[in-house]
C-alpha cells in the first residue's frame, strides 16, 4: 500500500508533472530558444552584447538618450563597458518607495590567453592559457575549444574574433598523456598531475617559408593572423581572448528534457531574467535586471557587482523620475528595495550523492531553487536570507503557480560557494538567492532541466511584477 504524506509535510513537486499541455510545450519553447541564446553568448562580452540586443528588440531604450523625466512603462537599459547591463521597467510607484531587482552573473569558467602567449616548441606551435574561476584542469583536456574575444592594432582599430563553432572552423585543443605512458601521473593528486602552466594549447604546426627565422612554426602562425586580422604579436599583448569549449547546446536524454552546454553557470538564470523582463509592462513597482560581470573571480572590476554600476543605475533613477536627487533618497530607495540573486545551485547527482544532504539540496525538475544562505561552512561570505522575506517570496510564488523547492551548496563540512546576494544586501535590501539546479557545475557541459528553466523565468516574472 502506497504511503501518503501529511498535508502539514512539506512535499517537493516534479515540475512536468504538474504542467498543462500548454505549458509544457512553453517549456520546451523557451529551452529552444535558450540554446539559440547560448550559442551565441560565450563569453561575459557576447553575452552582454545580445541582452542589449535582445533589450532593445523589447523596446528597451538606452537611459542616456532618455529625453526629460522617466515616468511609469519606460523601458530603458545601460550597457557597462561592454560587459555588464542593466535593464529597468519603470513602476507606478515612486522608485524612492523601493523597487524589485533580480541580478544574475554573464561571465563563466574558462582559459584566457596571457599577455604573451604564443610560443613554438618541438615544430609545434603553442598558446600559453591562464584558467579564469574555478576549474578542475583535467576537464579542459582533449576537448575542443574555441577561441573568442577581441584585439585592438596598433591604429586603436579592433577586431572581434571568434574561430571554432562554426562548420568548417578549425579548432583548439589540449593534449592529454596516453595512459600507457600515464602510470605516474595517474599516482598523483589531481592538483599536481595537472598543473595550471600545462594548459598550454595547440594552434599549429607549419613552418614558415623562411628557412632564415628560428621558429618558422611561430613565424607561420602570426603572417596568419596578420592576414586574416592585420594583427602583430605587439597587438596580442593588449588583446582579450578566451578559449571556450566549442561545444554546441544539445537536448540531453532520450526525452530531451534537459539541456547541456557550456556556461549555464550563470547564463541560465540571466536567461530566464531576461524572458521575464520581456514581459514586465506595467510593475507596481519599478523592476530592475542585473546582468553583471567577474562573480567566477569575486566580482571585482569596474563591471563587477562590488563596482558603483548598479549604485549608478539606481541613482540615476532616483534623479531622472523625481527630478531631484540627494544621498538621502538614493539609501531610502536601496533600503526600500528587495531581490533575488539569480544564480545557480547543485542538484542531486546520484553519482556524488555522498557530497550532499539529500533532505536538504535540489534536484533536477523539481522548480526554481530558493538558497536562504551560501557561504562556506559555517556560512562564511553568505548573505542568510531572513525569514520575514524569504516567506514573502514563497508566498509570492505559490500564488503565481511557481513550483519551487530549497537547496543547499552541499554538505556543511564538504565546501561551499558564494553569489552577489551579499552586495545586494549591503544597500540594505532584503535578497535571497533563487536559481536553477545543475549537473557538472563550472564543467564545459554542464547540464540543466527544461522544466526549471521555464519555472524560474516565471518565479522571476511574478517577483518583479509583485
Amino acid at each position: 500500500m502506497a504511503e501518503k504524506s501529511s498535508a502539514l509535510a512539506y512535499n517537493r513537486k516534479t515540475v512536468w508533472e504538474h504542467l498543462t499541455g500548454q505549458e509544457k510545450q512553453e517549456a520546451m519553447n523557451l529551452a529552444e530558444d535558450y540554446k539559440v541564446f547560448l550559442s551565441r553568448a560565450k563569453t561575459e562580452r557576447e553575452s552582454a552584447a545580445l541582452v542589449a540586443e535582445q533589450a532593445q528588440n523589447m523596446g528597451f531604450i538606452p537611459l542616456e538618450s532618455v529625453k526629460g523625466h522617466l515616468k511609469p512603462g519606460d523601458r530603458i537599459y545601460r550597457l557597462v563597458k561592454g560587459k555588464s547591463v542593466l535593464l529597468a521597467v519603470m513602476g507606478g510607484c515612486p522608485v524612492t518607495e523601493g523597487f524589485n531587482v533580480v541580478g544574475a552573473h554573464i561571465d563563466s569558467p574558462r582559459l584566457d590567453l596571457k599577455v604573451h602567449p604564443l610560443f613554438e616548441d618541438e615544430g609545434l606551435a603553442l598558446l600559453k592559457t591562464h584558467y579564469y574561476g574555478g576549474i578542475k584542469k583535467y576537464h579542459w583536456l582533449a576537448l575542443p575549444l574555441a577561441l573568442h574575444g577581441v584585439v585592438y592594432r596598433g591604429d586603436g582599430s579592433g577586431v572581434e574574433i571568434r574561430m571554432g563553432d562554426e562548420a568548417g572552423d578549425p579548432v583548439f585543443t589540449i593534449t592529454d598523456l596516453l595512459p600507457h605512458l600515464a602510470r605516474q601521473q595517474m599516482e598523483k593528486n589531481v592538483n599536481e598531475a595537472f598543473p595550471g602552466e600545462n594548459l598550454r594549447v595547440i594552434c599549429g604546426s607549419l613552418p614558415a617559408e623562411n628557412t632564415d627565422i628560428k621558429n618558422r612554426v611561430k613565424e607561420n602562425i602570426l603572417l596568419l593572423l596578420h592576414d586574416k586580422y592585420g594583427l602583430t604579436e605587439t597587438d596580442l599583448v593588449t588583446a582579450e581572448l578566451e578559449l571556450v569549449p566549442a561545444i554546441p547546446p544539445r537536448d540531453v536524454g532520450f526525452d530531451r528534457s534537459m539541456v547541456g552546454a557550456y556556461g549555464q553557470d550563470d547564463r541560465v538564470c540571466a536567461y530566464a531574467q531576461l524572458a521575464a523582463m520581456a514581459g514586465i509592462v506595467s510593475p507596481p513597482r519599478t523592476a530592475v535586471a542585473i546582468f553583471t560581470d567577474k562573480e567566477e573571480i569575486g566580482s571585482v572590476g569596474n563591471t563587477g557587482m562590488q563596482s558603483s554600476l548598479f549604485l549608478d543605475f539606481t541613482a540615476e533613477l532616483v534623479e531622472r523620475s523625481t527630478g531631484v536627487y540627494n544621498e538621502l533618497l538614493l539609501r531610502r530607495a536601496l533600503s526600500a528595495s528587495c531581490g533575488l540573486s539569480a544564480d545557480v545551485n547543485v542538484a542531486l547527482d546520484p553519482g556524488f550523492a555522498d557530497t550532499v544532504e539529500k533532505d536538504n539540496t535540489a534536484r533536477l525538475g523539481c522548480g526554481a531553487v530558493l538558497t536562504k544562505y551560501t557561504g562556506a561552512r559555517g556560512k562564511s561570505g553568505s548573505n542568510d536570507a531572513h525569514a520575514e522575506f524569504l516567506s514573502r517570496v514563497v508566498r509570492i510564488f505559490d500564488s503565481r503557480k511557481v513550483i519551487w523547492q530549497t537547496g543547499e551548496l552541499g554538505k556543511v563540512d564538504q565546501g561551499g560557494g558564494g553569489t552577489i546576494a551579499y552586495m545586494m544586501a549591503a544597500h540594505g535590501m532584503d535578497v535571497v538567492d533563487c536559481g536553477v539546479g545543475l549537473l557538472g557545475m563550472h564543467s564545459p557541459f554542464e547540464v540543466t532541466h527544461k522544466a526549471d528553466l521555464y519555472m524560474a523565468a516565471r518565479g522571476y516574472a511574478a517577483f518583479l511584477q509583485e
